[in-house]
């Protein structure tokens, strides 16, 4: 009888080894994380016992490595590496339930990443160093936040497109002298005073074409001297264009008056008159034959 409780009590000290044991192993895997960890054999333990110890880290293993698989991933999407895939396949053998649909999940979301990066990458260059306009980032099977992203990434290269299409058409027209084009694309910021400039410039030089035009008409065609030319807001180049063609009108204006007022005198049998206006060129010939003439 002794024999058997010396027994009972060998097997029930061992038990209570093994279960410390594995309370131990679980506290230091489980919630302090330490995956390395593994369940040590009490002393004198075998077969059975063994077994029991043997399934148990076995079990750790199990959940370690697929669960560093997923880690070592994540780790290199954080750090910018998307060349890395979960592998489904451990020690020759294929993971299985929650562990195979969280790594196929992670590489799902690693291919969308791949597939969203490239795609920004090929427009942003397409647009914004070969200057290919119209380009669209196609990502298939996106939703959500990468889904708005892509959004906003194409908006933003139809925006661009658009604005720089429409600018680009209205400096054609104008380099061409068509300047009844506008910039009508939506605009902001920067682009928007870009947009602003330009159609300045068009109403400026569309005013100074279409005045230099009225007061060539009237000087040269219907004989209405005095005009001038009045171009509100000019500056630098076309504030001395202006300058010009009045100051010709203004110096033509003053030679053919003198010229008709010193031959109307003569006409009249006055020739106590000359003409005194400054003058070059052949005006200035005219001038000199008919002093002369009154000389």
């Amino acid at each position: 009888m002794a024999d058997i409780v010396r027994a009972f009590n060998r097997v029930a000290a061992k038990q209570e080894a093994m279960v410390d044991e594995i309370e131990r192993v679980a506290n230091v895997v489980g919630r302090q994380g330490v995956m390395t960890e593994r369940a040590q054999l009490p002393e004198g333990s075998r077969g059975g016992w063994a077994k029991k110890l043997e399934a148990v880290n076995s079990l750790i293993q199990d959940l370690m490595q697929p669960t560093t698989e997923v880690a070592r991933v994540i780790r290199a999407v954080a750090e910018g590496d998307l060349s890395q895939k979960v592998e489904l396949e451990i020690d020759g053998k294929t993971v299985q339930g929650e562990f195979f649909r969280i790594g196929s999940t992670v590489n799902r979301m690693v291919d969308q990443l791949n597939a969203f990066a490239s795609e920004v990458t090929r427009v942003a260059r397409e647009v914004g160093t070969e200057g290919r306009l119209g380009g669209q980032a196609n990502v298939q099977g996106v939703s959500g936040t990468w889904r708005d992203l892509t959004d906003s990434v194409n908006g933003m290269a139809t925006n661009l497109t658009n604005q720089v299409r429409n600018i680009a058409e209205v400096s054609t027209a104008v380099a061409k002298g068509d300047l009844s084009k506008k910039i009508t694309a939506e605009a902001k910021g920067e682009i928007l005073e870009l947009k602003n400039t330009i159609n300045t410039m068009v109403d400026q030089l569309s005013s100074f074409a279409d005045e230099v035009t009225r007061v060539a008409k009237e000087v040269g065609t219907e004989g209405v001297l005095g005009g001038q030319a009045n171009v509100p807001g000019v500056a630098g180049t076309w504030k001395d264009l202006t300058d010009s063609v009045n100051g010709m009108a203004s110096n033509l204006t003053n030679q053919v008056r003198n010229i008709a007022d010193v031959t109307t005198a003569i006409a009249k049998g006055d020739l106590g008159k000359k003409i005194t206006a400054e003058a070059k060129g052949e005006i200035l010939e005219l001038k000199n034959t008919i002093n002369t003439m009154v000389d």
